[in-house]
């Protein structure tokens, strides 16, 4: 891959992959679910693989010796501490990408390679939010059970309405220079995303244009989309 921008010298690409989930939400290992006859984490890698110089795949720690990949922690941030450490010191960009998204294109990945390339610190593929999005806060109430008793009620208020238009809904893989990414991991803290992280730093993020098809599988009635787009797509891998 040649560097298409000017913001740093190209140096090797890697990109971790995140499987160390305990499919706690979707009711077993969503990355080890079966897809167009092969397993969601095979074409999360495999694209992944066609992107990067080098790829760290992060699994359950049980499964870390049989997938030649790297043991997952109790947190995403934590699985993704530990792909990063496995990372080769002179990469120059790091992705990360979640297993669940097996249909993430080898142009979404360039778009953000390119992004970092150019300039940024990170980049992130995102899409225009559709639904009005309320902000709440959680407030505990007295109201009128169905005995007629008093009783304490936990009741989301709306505390403000975002605009759409600053809102966009964001998707990996998400790519950054590789020392700003490490330095974002340094302090033992969460994050929702990556992103996030270097964004605390003072990092500067970006976003691209993301994919429609590009949808995590959460739950049960995802894999069963994700199977259904396979077959009317024709895109097996």
């Amino acid at each position: 891959m040649a560097n298409s921008g000017s913001g740093f010298s190209r140096g090797p690409v890697w990109t971790i992959v995140v499987a160390g989930g305990s499919g706690r939400r979707f009711g077993s290992l969503k990355q080890f679910e079966e897809l167009g006859g092969r397993r969601v984490l095979d074409l999360s890698v495999d694209v992944a693989r066609q992107c990067s110089d080098g790829v760290v795949v992060v699994v359950p720690a049980e499964d870390a010796e049989r997938e030649g990949g790297v043991a997952g922690g109790p947190t995403r941030t934590a699985s993704v501490r530990n792909g990063l450490a496995a990372v080769p010191a002179d990469a120059a960009v790091v992705l990360v990408h979640d297993a669940a998204r097996p249909f993430a294109s080898p142009s979404l990945y360039r778009s953000v390679i390119d992004a970092v390339l150019a300039g940024a610190d990170g980049a992130v593929p995102g899409l225009p939010v559709t639904d009005t999005v309320k902000s709440i806060e959680v407030v505990e109430s007295k109201g009128l059970g169905l005995s007629g008793d008093d009783v304490p009620a936990v009741i989301p208020r709306v505390t403000a309405t975002p605009d759409r238009a600053t809102l966009v809904a964001v998707q990996t893989p998400q790519a950054f220079r590789a020392d700003v990414l490490r330095r974002a991991y340094v302090p033992e803290i969460d994050g929702t995303d990556d992103a996030s992280l270097v964004e605390l730093t003072g990092g500067t993020v970006v976003v691209v244009p993301g994919e429609l098809d590009n949808r995590k599988i959460t739950v049960p009635e995802d894999l069963v989309w994700a199977r259904e787009y396979l077959k009317s797509s024709g895109a097996r891998r």
